[in-house]
Order: C-alpha cells, then sequence, then structure tokens
C-alpha cells in the first residue's frame, strides 16, 4: 500500500500543485499503519534551507488535496490521513561523508607515523626452532 501511495503522490507532485513555494521534491518513502488509517510519507527537497521550508509549508497547504488524489486512486475503505515528515538523508549523509574524512585522515596519520618507526629491539625477537638445534650442535661440539 505503501508503495501505491508514493506513486500516486509522487505522479501528482510531478504534474505540478500551482504552489510557487514548492521546490524540486522526490518521495522517498511510505509508511503506512497496520489499520491503513495513517501514512507518513518521507521527502526530501533540492535546494537551501529556506527553499525547504517553504516546500514544507506547500505540502502541508496541499495535504487535503493530495489526500483526495490518494483516495481516488486506491482500493481501499477508507483514505488514509497523510503526514509529510522531510526525510533526513542529505543530513545523515554529510555526516557519513564527514567521519569517512575523518577515518581517512587518521588511517594517513598513522601510515606516516608506521612508515618513521623502528623496532624497539631485534627486528624478530623470536626463537626460531631451527636455531635451538643449531645452538644444541654447537654446544655438543
Amino acid at each position: 500500500m505503501g508503495d501505491l501511495i508514493r506513486e500516486v503522490i509522487a505522479k501528482r507532485l510531478e504534474k505540478g500543485l500551482r504552489d510557487p513555494r514548492m521546490g524540486f521534491v522526490t518521495i522517498t518513502d511510505v509508511r503506512v499503519t497496520g489499520d491503513l488509517q495513517h501514512a507518513s510519507i518521507f521527502y526530501t527537497v533540492y535546494g537551501t534551507d529556506e527553499e525547504r521550508t517553504e516546500t514544507a509549508a506547500a505540502l502541508k497547504s496541499a495535504t487535503g488535496m493530495l489526500r483526495t488524489e490518494v483516495g481516488r486512486n486506491i482500493t481501499t475503505r477508507l483514505t488514509p490521513s497523510l503526514e509529510f515528515i522531510p526525510d533526513g538523508i542529505p543530513e545523515n549523509a554529510a555526516a557519513i561523508e564527514s567521519l569517512l574524512r575523518e577515518a581517512r585522515e587518521r588511517d594517513s596519520a598513522a601510515a606516516a607515523l608506521a612508515s618513521k618507526a623502528e623496532y624497539a629491539g631485534d627486528e624478530d625477537p623470536y626463537v626460531k626452532p631451527r636455531e635451538l638445534a643449531e645452538e644444541d650442535a654447537d654446544e655438543q661440539l
């Protein structure tokens, strides 16, 4: 049901709402409650923060018309109420990119330290079994 609602709303938004506040909107997900009474519609807006707030206001004012459009195109007894929620994908992507950049910087700093590192003692402080056998042979002579 969520996919059908997403498709209906996306097609309607593609046609336009005749609202000058409306920006470039992408419907990312629709979640419907188990009783099909409420649909949460997640969306993203391409643009500035001001365009995002204006688009949110435009979607809020067009909720009734969009609900009517959904009611015409789905075959359920009740038309779910619609709630538009801005999706946090751009903010999450920016946070992940920041974390990846920090990880790359730390990796390069660790690699730089490792390239200058020297052994504290011998390169290989462990005695090999072959060396033990040779030492025993030397002692027996």
